[in-house]
This record gives structure tokens, sequence and C-alpha cells, in this order.
């Protein structure tokens, strides 16, 4: 054709074929939704991941992908703060077509966690930072809420939120109940510094100076602060595949695959300090929003065969109560769960597994 005729000929041609076929695909187009540009697909990572979750997902890619690349059918959630109540938001959400997301058949379930969703795509009006006011809600994926109500935190509790940033998971927990110690950590210091605007616009003060944000080594915190939680969220730095699928930079797309084969590590490290952070008793709760089975259950699995003082978590009520509205990947292990997304329940991905430590090494 004459693209592959430039190609053999001239050198040029050469460039405007690396330009139209890896740098062109990642630029935003200018055709306007609701007076946005509309995203555009990374081409190099799409390609990248058919490769993969074909072999991985099987039939049920298909229609994964689908959702992912078509960002008008995404949904988000609303959750309630209870520390900043409207009377008529609620109403107003029902007005709206919003239904409440979780419901009491879950084996845990506190009344003062509220989430409201709805079937159809759309995005509820976001709400701005005001310092010294609290914000009324959270705009989020509803799958990310999934690994809150697996932890099971109650009143009194240490808890430890290792990978906290942006912060979502720590308002949410935070909603069903009181830790006796709350500890935030985030490695990164521009996230952490969003962390403390996240839980500023949603803790009220007196609360605020109970909960302890650090900066911290993740892999570093099970040696610093041995045996000292209840409960440990490991959130855990994952290929993010909704949003690298819109990677508008090919350089840095390009290096993120790269150095993708590294995570697992990095996850496995995280997972080990997790636990020697818990105390014997403690469970926790393993996350990523990514579909990689490498970053998903062969971690967990490595984990289980590698730690003698760790036993997984039957989740499977949790998931059999809210399938009504998440798909999950057919075929887990009874400790874990993958929501995939699809149209109409366009949550996901989240990769949950939950363990609890038996007894010190």
């Amino acid at each position: 054709n004459v693209l592959s005729t430039i190609l053999v000929r001239t050198r040029e041609g050469f460039i405007w074929f690396y330009y139209l076929y890896f740098f062109l695909p990642s630029l935003k187009v200018e055709s306007k939704t609701k007076g946005k540009p509309q995203k555009q697909i990374c081409q190099v990572v799409l390609d990248h991941f058919e490769k993969q979750y074909a072999t991985e997902l099987g039939d049920a890619w298909s229609s994964v992908r689908d959702v992912l690349t078509y960002p008008l059918c995404w949904q988000y959630a609303v959750l309630l703060n209870k520390f900043s109540q409207s009377p008529e938001l609620e109403s107003t959400l029902r007005v709206k077509g919003y239904h409440p997301a979780f419901h009491r058949s879950l084996p845990y379930l506190p009344a003062s966690f509220k989430c409201y969703i709805r079937r159809t795509p759309g995005r509820f009006p976001a709400q701005k930072h005001q310092a010294g006011k609290l914000k009324e809600y959270y705009l989020l994926n509803a799958a990310s809420l999934l690994p809150v109500l697996a932890l099971e935190v109650k009143d009194g509790e240490d808890v430890l939120d290792l990978c906290a940033a942006p912060g979502g998971k720590s308002v949410a927990i935070l909603q069903c109940a009181c830790p006796g110690q709350f500890h935030c950590n985030e490695y990164d210091d521009l996230r952490s510094r969003w962390l403390k605007q996240t839980i500023e616009s949603f803790i009220p003060e007196p609360l605020v100076n109970l909960i302890m944000v650090s900066i911290l080594d993740g892999r570093q915190i099970g040696d610093l602060k041995p045996e000292l939680y209840d409960k440990v969220l490991v959130d855990a730095p994952c290929s993010n595949d909704r949003s690298w699928l819109f990677s508008s930079d090919i350089q840095q797309a390009t290096l993120r695959l790269i150095r993708r084969k590294e995570l697992p590590s990095l996850q496995f490290q995280l997972l080990r300090s997790a636990i020697k952070a818990l105390r014997p008793g403690g469970s926790l709760v393993y996350s990523t929003c990514t579909l990689s089975k490498a970053e998903n259950s062969d971690v967990i699995n490595l984990i289980l065969n590698s730690c003698s003082n760790v036993m997984p978590v039957d989740i499977s009520k949790m998931a059999k109560a809210v399938s009504q509205e998440f798909s999950f990947l057919s075929g887990m292990q009874q400790h874990e769960l993958l929501v995939l997304p699809e149209k109409g329940k366009a949550w996901g991905p989240m990769y949950v597994a939950k363990l609890k430590k038996m007894y010190s090494i």
C-alpha cells in the first residue's frame, strides 16, 4: 500500500509511520461531549491488554474491553458523608434515579455507611474543596468500596491503610466505624498531600487530629510497627487499566508497560510488610484496580505459599450479596473476587482478597 511504499523509500516515511501508528492514537480529539474533549484510546496499551486479557479472561474480555474503552458508559457512585449530612441529598439522588448500592444481606454493612448508584451512565456534580467546610459526598467507582466492606472495621480497632492516597477508602472506613488508632500512609509526597486534603474535606477536625498520616515506605512499616494493627488495607500500586488505556503521553505509556513486570514484586513486599504489622488474629484485605492475574491471584498465592502464619478468609457471601449490582469473573477462589465492568454495571476492575494472620513467627 501507499504507506508501506513511503516507509521503504524514505526515512521521512518511517517517521510519519511512527507518528501515525504510535503517537496519533494517544492524542485527544476535539469532538465535544458536554463541553469536554472526548478521551482517546492509547493504541499501544490496548494492544498490550488485548494479548494478555484475551488469554486470562477468555470470552469475558470482549465485553470488558467495550466498557473500558468507552468512557461515556462509565458510572459513578455517590458515597454520603455522615459527618456532613444534608437532609435533601438522599431525596435528590432518588429523584435522579439513584438507589442504595448495598443491602442488608451483606455480612457487614454499618447503618452509617450509605452509597447510591444508578444503572445509567453519568456523574453526579462534584463538590469543590473549600477550607473549613466539609463535603457532603464522595464520587467514586462503587467497586472500590468492596475492599472496605471486606475489611469489616469495628469501633475501637487499630487500622492501617498502607497505600492510602487519594483517600477514598480511608474516608469510607471512617463512614463505617471509629477506629481506636487510624494510620493512613502514602509514600509519594504529592499523593500524600492529596490524601491530607481529602481527609480534611470529609472528616471533622476533632477526628482528623486522631488520624496519623505518614510518608513511609510501605515495605518497611511492618518492621517499624510490628503487630500494632487489628486490620490492614493494602490497596496496592498496580496497573490502573482504566487510566492507562487513555495515556496521552506515548513514552510514559510505553515505560509503564515495560515496568509493569516489576509491580508483583512490589505488591508482594507490601503484603509481607502488612502481615508483619498485623496482630495475631487480625485480618488484611488486598486490592488492586487491574485485571492482571500476575498482580492479583498470583501475588496472593505467593503470599499463602510463603507465609505459614496466614490463611485465606472466605468472602464469597459478600460477593453473592452484591451480585445484583456487580459482575464477577467466574472460577475465583472463595477468598478472592474480581469485578468485571459491563454495560449497566460499569464498575471495576477491582480485585479483592482477604487474609487472616494466625500467629507470630
